[in-house]
């Protein structure tokens, strides 16, 4: 089975990063990035965009690789290929979607317990501007069973 193709998109404003409360969904109740999966017809740096407009109201014009993590969840098929970026070059206001609540939080105060738990593990990685290729296979209640995350030059 082919992964499915999917983007995480973080917005920073340093000090700051824009972090989205997951209304519904999978990760519902969780701080995370902004993002979803890659449509028909649209490159991968191009859904970013659209989700963080989507789910965020911003209009992002360029938006920079950090890495790429294939996420696995036990008794499920489907992997997920995600490709993670970050944008410092965007304009527009922030705007709540029926998905996600955006929120600014300072870097030192990242809601980590509230976020996905592989997030400790690259989110620091891409804030010091390196690059990473990961794997991590969930099991019960979103727990790690097994992971993997390595610094790489390129992507």
């Amino acid at each position: 089975m082919q992964p499915k193709l999917m983007t995480l998109c973080l917005v920073r404003q340093p000090p700051r990063i824009l972090l989205g409360m997951k209304k519904k969904g999978l990760g519902a109740g969780n701080w995370n990035g902004f993002g979803g999966k890659v449509e028909s017809g649209e490159s991968i740096e191009e859904a970013a965009i659209r989700e963080v407009k989507e789910e965020a109201g911003l209009t992002v014009n360029t938006v920079e690789k950090a890495g790429v993590i294939d996420f696995e969840f036990k008794g499920d098929p489907q992997t997920l290929e995600v490709h993670i970026f970050h944008s410092s070059d965007f304009s527009g206001e922030i705007s709540e979607s029926d998905e996600m609540r955006p929120e600014w939080f300072e870097v030192e105060k990242i809601p980590y317990d509230t976020m996905w738990p592989d997030d400790r593990f690259w989110l620091p990685l891409l804030l010091s501007g390196k690059r990473f290729r990961g794997r991590f296979l969930f099991g019960e209640k979103n727990a790690i069973l097994e992971s993997k995350i390595s610094e790489v030059t390129t992507l």
